[in-house]
Formats: C-alpha cells, structure tokens, sequence
C-alpha cells in the first residue's frame, strides 16, 4: 500500500493519467513556431521520469494488480518519443541518441510481443514503435539496425495479417514499400563516408583559415538555424523524412568521432522485465558511441514535410526573429516550378519525358544553341538559353515554387518576393528547382543583409534515373555527397567501382576543396556575402562542393553548351575558382582518370598536370559531340605525356 492508505495501482494510472494528459499537449504543439512551448518539454518529463520510477520500484505488485507489460512498454515508448521530439526542437544529438537507446531496449525485450498477437490495437503500437526506431535509427546512419528492423517491420505485418485477417494493412504495407523503396536509392554506395561533417575526414575547425587582410573589421557569422523542405510529387520518402532533406539535414550534423567506423555490439537482448535497471550498461555504450560531449552544438533545423506556403513563411518568420546576432539562417527549398508537376527526365536522345510515377504532362525537345562554337567560354557567356519550348519559357519566367498538390496557383506558390522581406537578416538560401533561377531577383533586392545564392540548374544532366522519383535531386547530391554524386551521373555504382580507384579519387577531391578554399581565403574580391560566412565549417563545405559541382557540370560534354544544365550562385565568385580555371579543369581531369571517363567532358588546351601522377600515363582522347548547329565534330587530342 502506498502512503495514506491509497492502493499502488491507484497511484500508478493517476500518475498514467497524469501523464499522458501533458504527452498529447506537448505532442500537438508545433516543433518550430512561436508559440511552440519549449519549456513544458521539462515538465513532461519530470513526470514520465517520476512514473517510470515509480512502476521500476513496484513492478511485481503492479503485474499482480493486472498491468500488463505492453503498458510498460507504452510508457517507454512515450520517453522514446519525447526524446526524439525534443531533437526535432533542438537538433541536439543526444536527445536523439536517448531516443534510440529506450526503442532499442523497447524491440529487444519485446514489450509488445506478447499482446500483439491477441489485440489489434497492441499490434498497431508494435508497427508504430518499429518505424519510429527505423526513423531515429536512419538519422543515426545505423544501417546495421535499420536492415534489421525492415525485416522485422515485414514479419510483424505479415504476422497481423493472419493474425487479423478482418482488418485492413494495406497502410502498413505501404510503409514497407516506402522504406525498401528509400534504401534502395540510399545504398551503402551513397553512404562510403559519413554526410555528416567528420572532424576525421573534413577540415579541423582549428585549421579553417579566415579571409584576408581586406575583411578585417567585418562580421564573421555562423550557422545557427536552418529550413529544410522539398515538395515533390512521388519523391523518394519514408513517412515524413524526403530523401532531400534527409541528406541535407545530416549534411548540417557533427559526426560523432569515429563512431561511424566502430563496430557496435547489439544490446543485451534477454527478456528482463526492468527497462530502466537493464539498459543502464547498454545505455553507456550508446552514449559513448552516439554522442561526442568535444563537438559544437547541431544548428537548430526545422525540417517541414510538404508545407503550405503561409506556413513555411510562419516558420521562416520565427527562425529569423529567433536568429541571433552573429547567426545565418540557412534556407533550402526544393521543389517544382511547374503547377502539378515535378523533374522531367533527360533520354539519352536529348528530348525531356515524364516518368510512369508522373503527372502525364510531356515535355518538348531541347534544341541546340545555334551560336555553339568549340570554346568553353561560349558556354557562359552566351546571352541566349538553348531551351526553345514556350511552355518552359512561361513556366520560368512566371518564377515560383509549386507548394502543394491542387489548388489555386497563387495560394500554393512560393514567390521569390515572398522572401525580400526576411533579408533583413542574413540568408544563405539554396533553391534546387527547375525555376531556380528565378530568385535571382533576391539578388540587389535584398532590405538590409546581402542574400547568398546557391542555384541549382534548370535539368539534370544525366540520361541514367535523372528523376529524382528515383535517386533524389542530383544537385542535393552534389552538395551532400560530391563523389558519390559525380559517379552515379556517369553510370557508376559501388558494385562497379574499384575501391582503390575510388580512395584515390576522394583524395585527390579532397585536396581540391582544400585549394579552392585557401583561393577564397586569400581573394581581396570575395563578396562579403561569402566572406562572412566562409569560416562556418558547414557553410564552407557547401561552398566549395557547389564550386565542385558547377566545374563538373561544365565540362560534361553531353550538356556542355547549355546554361539551363548548370548551377549559378549570387553574389559571383571569384574568377579564380570558376569552371574556366585551370585549377578547377586540372581538378575534374584528374579525377575523371583515375575512373577512365576522361572521354565524358571538354577541357581546355591549357591544363598543366602535376608530375608523378600516376593517373596520368597515357595519351587521352576528348571527343566534342557532333552537333547540326556547329562544325566541330571532331576529336581534340591531348598527349598529356608530353605536357
């Protein structure tokens, strides 16, 4: 009995009650608007933490008063949930690390198990517990767990199906679908090295350079919040977490130091029946491996599933009003510039289709620049685009991002004007969409802080699974994964692909981003819009990732001509770090070698090789593509041996 004669288990449900009451407040709060109501967090936890206690330290008499372990369960499942909520508010990783370690002690003691065959409403929690894990396990790039979670996923709705063959879960196999769907464009390929930024494999913070001599006495600023959406039709998802997103939001993320690489021993998978006592050994070696007490705090996300337009501005309303003084907000949107549609795919035969997974709306052929000559610099500096279809033109000019599913154009569209307002504050905004450059209207409009620019081309430049209905945007990928990025647009894969080749491709990709780092650093004309922001390790890597991106881009021979193929930033880079630098061709050449695909890209006469590179070794053949418009369909040779 407990004090003043009240029976345990009447202590137990008012503290249930209790809590679960302050749980579906705290639930249906907003993650990310003003009024979201950060510090009941801590009040809801005070009392899950005193219910939790209170049923560990009665357990035997609880059982004996009729509460069953699938309630326990509940219970850790709510703190689970809490947990990861609380990392969604905060980005802070060992909130997210918590969440893992209660569904991971949750799943391997079976909390569910036993009622899950008898209840159709236990079953229900059992899926609903196994995908939350798979979410948080996904987050955490635990693909040893994540494999073996989809496997239990489709045993436990396969189970319910005969066990309840009355109800309905055709939902739930549609969950399965989306996750096999999303591991099979997310491969361990994509995942060789960590999206997160490594301390291990990316620049030490105590190694980044400040810019020159000529920005003294000006702002330094840091990454502190970031918006992160796409809004596609059919893109690649798993519940709410687009595959978009997913990269760039771990992409903004500290790796733990060297958890990626450490092995993990599964926890302690025996039936004990006491979470808190039996997970205290377990829970400090996922600390220990998870969390990482060195590294600087995540910037705050807010990751917005499919939003409506009038709620994006909401959110980008609070982050900036919450910004602090030296903060960056950082801006990605990723979405379609055309009403009900999303990324036509590139044939090989140079005409745009739509997917079978698409809307039906069919796309013209893209004509040829008629002004095209042999020199690469024709293909910046012409004034006119190659694409000649009216409908593309209207859609372009119109300037939008289509927000939404039906409705009224002007409701669901996003506007670059819609963002002039937030300029007052500093922006770091990368639009990935096929009227991307529209917002380069931002550009001199801006009501007090220079905007930064990342542009992703109109279309994708690669003929292989170009939709991002089923690989994401290639664009992201560059800015995500830059390598992995550049071999899939020429076909390759992981299971094609000679490790030591690829090793050395990513260090000579490395040394490359370090270079065209250390030119920014030193440049007397960087635009402030980049300079005060070029010491944020996060900012840095994207930078210089897209400087990657736009070389690649220009030289790859099948779309070289056209400008609507190739990424654009506002305010310019320097010179030193464009396409057209010898720097920057001799770093794609090389890189190129090393997988024998010289032969997909135009370089110019001038490249000047280091010696000793054991990639260059032979003489290479650049082919130009035949074109009706020009006559320079021949072949320029370059003997690299005698340069």
């Amino acid at each position: 009995m407990a004090q003043n004669n009240i029976p345990i288990s009447e202590v137990y449900w008012t503290l249930s009650d209790k809590a679960d009451k302050k749980f579906k407040r705290i639930r249906d709060s907003p993650y990310y608007d003003r009024d979201r109501n950060d510090d009941y967090f801590t009040k809801v936890f005070k009392v899950y933490t005193q219910l939790w206690k209170f049923q560990q330290e009665n357990r035997q008499m609880l059982v004996e008063a009729g509460v069953k372990r699938w309630e326990i369960g509940e219970i850790a499942s709510r703190i689970a949930q809490l947990y990861y909520g609380q990392y969604l508010r905060t980005s802070e990783a060992n909130y997210l690390s918590e969440s893992y370690v209660f569904y991971e002690a949750i799943l391997t003691r079976g909390y569910f198990k036993e009622g899950s065959m008898q209840e159709i409403n236990v079953a229900n929690k059992q899926l609903r517990c196994i995908v939350r894990f798979l979410i948080v396990s996904l987050i955490l790039n635990r693909r040893d767990m994540v494999n073996q979670m989809v496997n239990q996923l489709k045993m436990s709705v396969d189970e319910c199906k005969r066990s309840f063959q009355d109800d309905d879960f055709r939902e739930w196999r549609q969950v399965v679908q989306e996750i096999v769907r999303f591991l099979k464009v997310d491969t361990a390929f994509m995942n060789m090295r960590p999206l997160r930024y490594s301390l291990i494999l990316d620049s030490h913070l105590e190694s980044l350079p400040f810019v020159g001599s000529s920005f003294e006495g000006r702002r330094v600023l840091k990454l502190q919040n970031a918006i992160l959406s796409s809004y596609h039709l059919n893109e690649v998802k798993f519940m709410e977490v687009t595959l978009d997103t997913f990269r760039i939001l771990q992409c903004l993320e500290w790796e733990p130091s060297g958890s990626f690489y450490r092995a993990t021993e599964p926890p302690n998978g025996g039936n004990g029946s006491n979470l808190g006592g039996a997970s205290t050994a377990n829970r400090i070696i996922y600390s220990q491996d998870i969390t990482d007490p060195t590294l600087p705090l995540n910037p705050r996300k807010a990751i917005l599933y499919h939003p409506a337009v009038t709620h994006f501005i909401a959110v980008l309303a609070t982050m900036c009003e919450e910004l602090p003084p030296d903060g960056v907000l950082l801006v990605y949107l990723s979405a379609s510039g055309k009403i009900g549609n999303s990324f036509p795919l590139l044939s090989s035969s140079g005409t745009y289709t739509n997917s079978a997974e698409n809307t039906g709306v069919s796309f013209h052929d893209v004509e040829s620049d008629a002004h095209t000559t042999s020199s690469l610099s024709s293909l910046l500096d012409s004034p006119t685009s190659s694409v000649t279809n009216k409908g593309n033109r209207e859609n372009r000019n119109a300037g939008f991002l289509w927000l939404g599913s039906r409705g009224n154009e002007g409701l669901n569209c996003l506007y670059p004007s819609d963002l002039i307002p937030f300029t007052r504050r500093p922006l770091f905004l990368i639009i990935d969409s096929d009227s991307s450059q529209a917002f380069k209207a931002l550009h001199g409009a801006e009501k007090g802080e220079p905007v930064a620019l990342l542009l992703s081309p109109s279309y994708p430049s690669t003929a292989i699974d170009s939709s991002r209905h089923h690989s994401g945007s290639q664009f992201t990928m560059f800015l995500t994964a830059p390598l992995q990025a550049f071999c899939h647009m020429l076909g390759l894969s992981g299971s094609n692909i000679d490790m030591d080749k690829y090793n050395m491709a990513e260090h000579l990709l490395s040394l490359s981003l370090s270079n065209w780092g250390s030119t920014l650093t030193a440049s007397d004309i960087l635009d402030p819009a980049w300079a005060q922001v070029l010491h944020d390790p996060f900012l840095r890597r994207l930078i210089l990732r897209f400087i990657f991106c736009r070389a690649v881009l220009t030289c790859y021979a099948p779309t070289f001509r056209n400008k609507d193929f190739l990424p654009d930033c506002l305010p310019h880079l320097p010179d030193s770090v464009s396409p057209l630098a010898t720097a920057s061709q001799t770093a794609i050449f090389q890189i190129a070698q090393v997988f024998d695909v010289a032969n997909h890209f135009i370089f110019s006469h001038d490249i000047i090789l280091p010696e000793n590179n054991y990639v260059i070794d032979k003489a290479t053949t650049i082919i130009i593509p035949d074109s009706p418009e020009a006559d320079i369909g021949e072949e320029m040779y370059f003997d690299f041996k005698n340069l």
